[in-house]
């Protein structure tokens, strides 16, 4: 009760716990130097300051004065406060309330500041962090302080346990020996997991080191892709404009002609007229010797000349515009554009390849064409020393350099494997097929697996994420990169997988087939 009064009295009104740093303003009422801060600066604007409590007035800001005495005070009850909420122990030989810091196994008492450096010295004298009971470090039967550790029975025993006690005879060590062979095998631990979190953080920094680059890697793509369709449309508009203009002079040109012609005809028109109103007088003529000595060569050049006329028309005048010259501009400048955007890509022209009849298996059938292969029944193919048993052929062209990259069109069900293998693969047994050695590399799905992709090489499989959603597949080999990547042409092009390795032979492109077919679409 007294306590709460206490606390009460001093307790700051603004922030309602004990002072902080505690001042007085000139009407007598005190406050934590922060909460009286806060509130002189909130009324700072309105040019008269006041006592949070009396309301007392002050026309400037009041001068704030320290009490050392009420803080000392309000220090101790907040100290008592904290040492009473967290349970605490009060040293044994003060006559007050103060908070012990070590409590003496031996003398089974907790010091303060104060007598623990009056306290013995001697190693017989324990100490430990301050605790109100010690029952927790006593023998359960013989209520003696545990000192020593029985290594049968893993327990903590008392020197009566092993004098007398049911752990006579067992080996036993001092508990501080075992205490220090554990802190032994803990430093050791310690050290390996220390290892391990330095491991663990470089992988961090590897993985974190790889984002920033795939960062920059990105930025300059994205950067060199804008370039390239920002070139691409000025190319376009340069080729608009180059179109329109073709467009325009072929105009002006028929313009120009038909305007001649009309220009032509109206004068003949004219002319006529005057023959017509001539003729027609002739008709009105009465008299008859003045029609006949008219001369009727007069006539007949109105009408010849009118034929020539007519056909001159035809034969000069230009009144079509050239479609196809328009066309043809078009092609070629359409042709170079795409040429600068291939360049861009910095992708080499897609690979023509044929099919090596001499290596397929007698299971397959070659198209006449070269570019498919499919499961068929057992071919009378001539002997040849580079013909697979089983069901694989490979391409008659090979790579030794430079980036290359083809389409192949697979089924959505049957069992397939496409990819690259140098010539020295075996033609039979199980290490002739692709993947499943080291002269090989694969992209593979099977029945059992027909929405799923899986890579092979050496042998070793990596199923990959995703179901397959097209029957086109890309292969790009950059040899002298020694990569080998797979692509699926869907909305957008999805990249399968990619091998990074060091090719050491020519590259053929390698196909297994069974069920289905497989078509070379480049």
């Amino acid at each position: 009760m007294a306590f709460a009064i206490l606390k009460e009295e001093l307790s700051c009104s603004i922030c309602l716990n004990i002072y902080t740093d505690p001042v007085t303003l000139r009407c007598g009422h005190n406050f934590c130097r922060r909460c009286i801060d806060c509130v002189l600066n909130t009324q700072e604007g309105a040019g008269v300051y006041s006592c949070p409590d009396c309301r007392a007035e002050f026309p400037e800001r009041p001068a704030l004065h320290k009490t050392i005495a009420l803080r000392n005070i309000a220090q101790t009850l907040q100290a008592k406060e904290e040492v009473e909420e967290t349970g605490g122990t009060f040293c044994t030989y003060c006559d007050s309330s103060v908070p012990a810091v070590k409590t003496c196994l031996q003398c089974e008492a907790s010091l303060c500041h104060k007598h623990l450096k009056k306290h013995s010295k001697s190693e017989d004298h324990i100490l430990m962090d301050p605790t109100t009971s010690l029952d927790h470090r006593k023998c359960s039967i013989h209520k003696k302080i545990l000192e020593y550790y029985c290594i049968e029975d893993s327990t903590c025993i008392c020197v009566t346990c092993c004098l007398a006690g049911k752990h006579k005879g067992h080996q036993v060590e001092p508990m501080d020996d075992v205490a220090e062979k554990k802190k032994l095998k803990l430093r050791n631990f310690l050290e390996k997991l220390t290892s391990k979190r330095e491991e663990t953080e470089k992988q961090v920094q590897n993985f974190e080191g790889e984002i920033r680059n795939v960062k920059q890697k990105a930025s300059r793509e994205s950067e060199r892709v804008s370039c390239l369709f920002g070139e691409i449309r000025r190319l376009l508009v340069d080729l608009e404009k180059k179109v329109l203009g073709d467009i325009s002079r072929q105009m002006d040109q028929v313009v120009v002609s038909i305007s001649e012609l009309i220009q032509k005809l109206e004068s003949e028109k004219d002319e006529l007229s005057k023959k017509i109103s001539h003729v027609e007088e002739m008709c009105l003529q009465t008299d008859p010797l003045t029609l006949l000595q008219e001369r009727e060569s007069e006539n007949n050049e109105v009408c010849g000349n009118e034929k020539q006329g007519n056909e001159d028309g035809k034969t000069d005048c230009v009144t079509h515009l050239d479609k196809i010259s328009t066309s043809m501009t078009l092609h070629t400048g359409l042709a170079d554009i795409m040429a600068c955007f291939k360049k861009g890509l910095h992708i080499e022209e897609v690979s023509d390849l044929l099919l090596d009849v001499k290596t397929a298996a007698r299971f397959l059938h070659i198209s006449s064409d070269l570019k498919t292969a499919g499961y068929s029944s057992h071919q009378k193919y001539p002997e040849s020393p580079g013909r697979f048993e089983d069901c694989q052929v490979l391409s008659t062209r090979s790579f030794s350099s430079g980036r290359h990259y083809w389409e192949v069109e697979v089924n959505r069900v049957g069992h397939w494997m496409i990819g690259v293998c140098y010539p020295t693969i075996s033609r039979a047994g199980e290490q002739s097929y692709i993947g499943n050695n080291e002269k090989s590399w694969c992209l593979s799905r099977s029945k059992s697996k027909k929405h799923h992709y899986s890579v092979m090489h050496h042998g070793n499989v990596i199923h990959l994420t995703g179901k397959a959603s097209s029957q086109r597949l890309v292969v790009y080999l950059n040899y002298e990169a020694g990569q080998l990547s797979f692509y699926e042409l869907c909305e957008p092009v999805r990249h399968l997988h990619t091998f990074i390795t060091t090719f050491t032979e020519p590259l053929h492109a390698a196909f297994y087939i069974w069920d289905e077919c497989v078509t070379i679409r480049s």
